[in-house]
């Protein structure tokens, strides 16, 4: 009987060296096709994202601790977390001075100003500056008590914004809202709240911004496209084409004057002012763009008696005061809180406008003003003979001595001196 031990062991060999050779040949072609990809992966940029907490607090509107003291204030907010993810009522954390509708309630409440746009509902901010500036992915808002106050999230554009919503329950949360790309690198996180749909006190424990070093490519799924990075040239053909069917019709009616204004010539000046008073302060700017009637009534001085410009606090500076001067020579209510920062308004520039528009005024909000400083003060008790109420809360730039001059305004009936450095 032929021997079957070796035979097997001779077709054991064999087929171990094709397995052998087949791992080899694969093993080449892995490496072969691994070193490719990281030759095209050292070819590009690698854009690694940042995760840092906010390094310091640089402004804010109020908050419920002392000036002297670490718990419930706003600097709780600079660096990592201190209660999260655990829910209750904690010192360690940053807390707003108001919550719910009472302080509107409540009789001593000021009246509300008009055409202020609906989108605006922000009561109180934050302002955070971060060590790394980097185009934001993400922004983490850890919410220990009573979350849902964040209404808008801002570097310099507004990366989100929604109106105030009633969470069910205090417990802690992670607030992670879908953010809008920018084109520009950033360090600096402004969060601005309303607290008037929450039960008690809304305390956040710390902001932790994602970001990457290079700007990222926008995503074509997203619905918030930047502008600027459309292709236009569409767009021009377009209007080319447009101009010339334009240019045509402006040659078969040469130099013929064009008709009267239809039925806005039939209307009561005075009707059309009224209709004119529901549109906000933008929309006036570009409705007095359209014709000269309309133009007329958009610069009458007696669409400005009541004007708040704190919703465009990022857009106001010593230009936008001496644009709307003239118009706003029989003013008597202005709100100017949260403007002028970072050298937006200069001294200059706001007692220019003082010295044109202060001698009707009766109320005057200067809420967060960090350009005013005696001068200011000494400007206004000698242009506002008639003011009754001025707010100065979080004007923490004023020195003490300057109040003296507030002294000199006779008609004062109500003074907000919240967070400022009168003794």
């Amino acid at each position: 009987m032929p021997p079957v031990f070796p035979m097997l062991t001779v077709l054991s060999m064999f087929y171990y060296m094709c397995l052998r050779r087949r791992a080899r040949t694969a093993t080449r072609g892995e490496m072969n096709s691994r070193r490719a990809i990281e030759s095209n992966t050292r070819a590009l940029p690698i854009n690694v994202e940042i995760v840092q907490y906010a390094k310091e607090v640089l402004d804010f509107s109020s908050h419920y601790g002392s000036e002297n003291s670490m718990s419930y204030t706003m600097w709780n907010l600079a660096g990592i977390p201190n209660v999260y993810p655990s829910s209750g009522d904690f010192t360690q954390t940053a807390v707003f001075r108001t919550y719910g509708t009472w302080w509107d309630r409540c009789p001593s409440a000021r009246l509300p100003f008009k055409r202020t746009p609906s989108t605006f509902c922000s009561q109180d901010y934050v302002e955070l500056a971060f060590e790394e500036p980097v185009y934001p992915t993400a922004v983490h808002i850890l919410e220990t008590y009573h979350p849902g106050a964040v209404v808008r999230i801002l570097a310099w554009e507004i990366l989100w914004s929604e109106a105030p919503t009633k969470v069910n329950g205090p417990q802690a949360r992670q607030f992670t809202p879908c953010i809008k790309q920018i084109n520009f690198p950033t360090n600096l996180i402004r969060l601005e709240v309303n607290s008037s749909l929450l039960d008690y006190y809304t305390e956040l424990d710390a902001v932790v911004l994602h970001g990457v070093k290079e700007r990222p490519v926008l995503s074509l799924k997203t619905s918030m496209i930047d502008m600027n990075d459309i292709d236009d040239d569409e767009d021009e053909e377009k209007f080319a084409c447009g101009m010339d069917t334009l240019n045509k019709q402006f040659s078969i009616v040469t130099l013929r004057e064009w008709p009267t204004n239809g039925y806005f010539d039939k209307l009561p000046y005075e009707l059309i002012q009224l209709i004119l008073s529901h549109l906000t302060v933008p929309d006036l700017c570009r409705l007095a763009q359209t014709c000269k009637l309309l133009y007329q009534h958009c610069c009458d001085p007696l669409q400005y008696i009541h004007l708040s410009l704190q919703p465009y606090w990022a857009r106001i500076n010593d230009t936008s005061l001496e644009y709307l001067q003239s118009r706003c020579t029989l003013i008597q209510w202005l709100n100017l809180s949260w403007t002028g920062n970072r050298g937006a308004i200069s001294v200059s520039g706001f007692s220019r406008f003082l010295k044109v528009c202060g001698s009707e005024l009766v109320r005057l909000e200067l809420s967060c003003g960090h350009f005013l400083n005696e001068t200011c003060l000494e400007v206004i008790t000698e242009m506002c003979p008639n003011l009754q109420e001025l707010n100065l809360s979080s004007c923490d730039k004023i020195p003490p001595q300057a109040f003296n001059h507030i002294a000199k305004v006779g008609s004062l009936k109500r003074l907000i001196l919240y967070r400022t450095k009168v003794e």
